[in-house]
């Protein structure tokens, strides 16, 4: 069949439009959403602790915690101690060593905050530490829309779907593929693969798109990728292009 020919609806009662590509694979973060601001974490996690921080005090330790690549989705350490080197490794492959190797940055770092670490890390596992990108509703609607099918795939040690839940973004989602959960991580070809078999499409027509040289490693399992760049939280960074490479205008 054509390219340009209308193909069978994936979803009873509607017809597609023709479109370019079967299936179209997203990153999580950095991609769909981010975190929100440092300081305003910080200050969160600490009044879980019971301890108010002043503006000034949440700014000085939110950046020191960034540093220390304490925050996930902020900044990678600057250097990985030691004891912590095997749990950095394995942090998107298994939930306990995500935790322990993050939990452990933020140990390195003094403040007088009992309890911390873990309130920092607690707050990681919550949708209010997490904002969608303001475009990516629409670009998952109009997808769907148009009968292309829909993936996550993550590297991440988590379970990422009471985010999406919150957002109202899971029935979007053909597929939802996470490292923990399949024990492989991108930019391994296998990863990828997952994804295009539980969405029983051909990976040569399904586009990756990314934040980072890792999602590109799609190609390597035949797929087509785009890496975007990050945007802060609140600014649409350019997912309306995943609609106009899937679905070609008339």
């Amino acid at each position: 069949m054509p390219e340009s020919q209308s193909q069978p609806s994936s979803h009873p009662g509607r017809i597609d439009a023709p479109r370019a590509l079967d299936a179209v694979l997203f990153d999580f973060h950095g991609t769909l959403a981010t975190t929100i601001d440092p300081v305003a974490w910080v200050s969160a996690a600490a009044a879980d602790c019971g301890v108010t921080l002043d503006r000034g005090k949440a700014t000085v330790l939110a950046d020191r915690l960034a540093t220390a690549g304490a925050l996930p989705g902020v900044a990678r350490p600057v250097r990985v101690p030691p004891h912590l080197a095997e749990a950095w490794a394995d942090r998107d492959l298994y939930e306990h060593a995500h935790r322990q190797v993050y939990t452990g940055l933020a140990a390195t770092v003094p403040n007088d905050v009992p309890g911390l670490p873990e309130a920092l890390y607690e707050r990681v596992l919550r949708p209010a530490t997490w904002t969608p990108y303001p475009d990516a509703m629409g670009a998952l609607t109009s997808l769907r829309a148009a009968g292309v099918r829909t993936g996550l795939v993550s590297n991440i040690g988590f379970d990422l779907r009471p985010m999406l839940d919150a957002w109202g973004l899971t029935a979007l989602f053909d597929a939802i593929v996470l490292s923990y959960e399949v024990g492989c991580i991108k930019p391994d070809q296998k990863i990828f693969l997952r994804a295009c078999g539980m969405l029983a499409v051909d990976p040569e027509r399904v586009l990756m798109i990314g934040d980072t040289p890792a999602d590109a490693g799609a190609v390597t399992a035949g797929c087509s990728a785009l890496v975007i760049p990050a945007a802060g939280p609140g600014r649409p960074n350019g997912l309306h292009r995943s609609v106009a490479l899937a679905v070609p205008r008339h």
